[in-house]
């Protein structure tokens, strides 16, 4: 396969990303890649894109606007209505590209992006397939792992960076992982050892403008679910202590053609070692069916 660095325009700034091609003659279909909770493409989307630029299906991992090597100040800013339209300005990006068919591109996010495709599929009828894995799917099961005092915290920095942002100052960051007991979006005892697996070793971004804190509680990608009209495999992990698994199967059973795939693991073990492979190749097997059309000739362990 063939990887290319590209970019696209959202909102009049660039997004970085790669481009997987697969080998042999096109079009080619599409899947968007896009990570999770101020996460970047280096955080293990290039071994998901490679899997299944290997399978026929090309691959586009980006990142959103205020993060990794893409535009946009202040840094670090998670903008849920910014980073929906930059799923938009790749989507249109992939269908625009040569040797790609316009047609059967697919959408895959994890975590906090679990929803944003969730949402991004159901205001796009052409969309041809969306991977949901371990999703964000509402507010409010979001802040339920949070104890009160972790919220209460959370939420005066939060406010400190709401301020700060009307005064055109720099950002109140807080830490995207942290151990439990510190202050941090994700405090569970896996937080700061599967995040750093999910790196390799590398420099891992880890922090976020804060004010984000005051937008969780409303967001509500499962809302959307029943409008997604294409095919939808949600993936969720049992053990998962930061994206609970309940509302994530409640949402693959309210979309029209949900399919679920349920793993014995928690939130970050999905992205590394055994449980990757067997997440992939579950993956793999279902864009197949729906964008290549064929059944595909490795399949996962996962039991849903």
């Amino acid at each position: 396969m063939e990887r290319l660095d590209v970019d696209f325009d959202s909102g009049g700034e660039r997004c970085a990303a790669w481009l997987y091609r697969p080998e042999g003659e096109g079009p080619h279909p599409c899947v968007v890649l896009g990570h999770g909770f101020g996460a970047t493409r280096q955080g293990r989307l290039w071994a998901y894109a490679e899997r299944f630029a290997a399978a026929g299906i090309a691959a586009l991992a980006f990142d959103y606007r205020h993060f990794g090597d893409s535009a946009g100040k202040p840094r670090q800013l998670l903008d849920i209505r910014r980073q929906l339209d930059d799923w938009r300005a790749a989507l249109a990006y992939a269908r625009s590209l040569e040797n790609v068919d316009p047609e059967r591109v697919g959408l895959w996010g994890t975590s906090f992006a679990g929803g944003h495709v969730v949402r991004v599929a159901a205001g796009d009828p052409d969309v041809a397939a969306v991977v949901s894995q371990i999703p964000f799917t509402t507010g409010l099961s979001a802040l339920r792992v949070q104890s009160p005092r972790q919220l209460a915290r959370m939420t005066a920095v939060a406010v400190r960076d709401a301020l700060a942002g009307l005064r055109g100052a720099a950002p109140v960051t807080a830490p995207i992982v942290g151990r439990p007991g510190e202050l941090a979006a994700m405090t569970t005892p896996d937080a700061v050892p599967g995040y750093e697996r999910m790196y390799g070793g590398d420099p891992a971004p880890n922090e976020v403008a804060a004010r984000i804190g005051l937008r969780i509680g409303a967001y509500n990608p499962a809302r959307s679910a029943p409008s997604v009209r294409c095919p939808l495999l949600v993936c969720i992990c049992d053990s998962d202590a930061v994206t609970p698994p309940g509302p994530a199967e409640r949402m693959a059973a309210r979309a029209p053609r949900g399919e679920l795939v349920r793993y014995p693991i928690g939130h970050f073990d999905i992205y590394v070692g055994e449980w990757f492979e067997r997440a992939v190749a579950d993956q793999i097997e279902f864009l197949a069916r729906h964008l290549l059309g064929v059944e595909a000739a490795v399949a996962g362990a996962g039991a849903g």
